[in-house]
């Protein structure tokens, strides 16, 4: 009894060690697996922590580099325009030159209302007026189209044309009250002559150009597509006045009662102002400059020939 007794106590601790053995056994990879998995759970939140972490360094660092890049173009920016500022001065002031152009333009409008008001008709020179008509019509189109644009000077030109349009009217009404019906007869001929060119120089310009330009001619074909050139008003403005100084040239020796104060003090103004400005403006213009330097000559001649007959003698 006693070995059986024995033997049911030695199976049994035998048995229940190899249960336990077995449950140890199965329960072990459960445990690394719980273990693993706490450690790849944790692994990516770090990962994710560092990657948001070096995202926001830069971030940080783009944002203060575009900061420094935006305040060095600022500084760069005010540094060039503090610069330009020293380098402006009143001789190089495209405004200022273009400014005090158009006062003496406007100042030859007001000589011609002012003429109109308290000179006699018979002080006016017809063939001065044409031409300042014809000069005022295309200089109101270039102070539109000059760059910068000058519109206090396209205005005085357009106030210009109606003043001389009017002082014309009183010399030919004059003139025909005293009988001078072929005078006033070869000035309307002339007009209607020059009208007729302008009108076809408009209209065929353009064809002509494009004629030219796409010939390819050389220098004749680059003359005819340049900025300046003579299919633009930029070329035929300066012209103008070119026949303003021509009108003065042609009467050197006219007689000081007929020389108008005002008028050749507002053009000798005119040549002076616009001699600097033609070098200032886009496209670069030295006929306008060569026509003004002429006109400031030949109407401060006129003008001091006036001053020395009314006020010095």
């Amino acid at each position: 009894g006693t070995i059986n007794i024995q033997h049911i106590i030695i199976t049994t601790m035998m048995i229940a060690a190899t249960t336990i053995s077995r449950m140890a056994s199965s329960q072990a990879p459960k445990v690394l697996r719980l273990r693993l998995a706490g450690n790849s759970t944790s692994q990516i939140k770090n990962n994710n922590y560092m990657k948001r972490y070096f995202s926001d360094k830069t971030k940080e660092a783009a944002n203060t580099t575009a900061k420094e890049s935006t305040s060095s173009s600022t500084t760069a920016t005010t540094t060039a325009a503090k610069e330009e500022a020293k380098k402006t001065t009143w001789w190089n002031n495209t405004a200022w030159w273009g400014t005090a152009g158009a006062m003496a333009g406007w100042g030859m409008s007001g000589a011609a209302i002012y003429d109109a008001l308290e000179s006699s008709p018979e002080l006016i020179s017809l063939n001065m007026t044409g031409v300042l008509l014809v000069y005022s019509s295309l200089f109101a189109r270039w102070a539109f189209v000059v760059k910068p644009q000058n519109l206090l000077l396209a205005g005085c030109h357009i106030t210009n044309v109606g003043a001389q349009m009017n002082q014309l009217r009183r010399a030919v009404e004059y003139k025909k009250e005293n009988g001078k019906d072929d005078e006033v007869d070869d000035i309307m001929k002339k007009a209607g002559a020059t009208a007729a060119a302008g009108a076809a120089c408009v209209l065929g310009g353009p064809m002509v150009q494009s004629a030219l330009v796409n010939a390819n001619l050389g220098f004749v074909s680059s003359i005819a597509a340049a900025e300046a050139g003579p299919f633009t008003v930029h070329f035929w403005a300066p012209m103008s006045k070119w026949m303003i100084s021509g009108a003065s040239f042609m009467e050197l020796d006219r007689p000081t009662e007929k020389i108008s104060l005002a008028q050749y003090t507002a053009l000798t103004m005119t040549g002076f102002f616009f001699s600097r400005y033609a070098l200032l403006v886009a496209p670069i213009n030295y006929t306008l400059c060569s026509v003004n330097i002429a006109l400031f000559g030949s109407s401060a001649w006129h003008l001091g020939r006036k001053i020395k007959a009314d006020f010095l003698s």
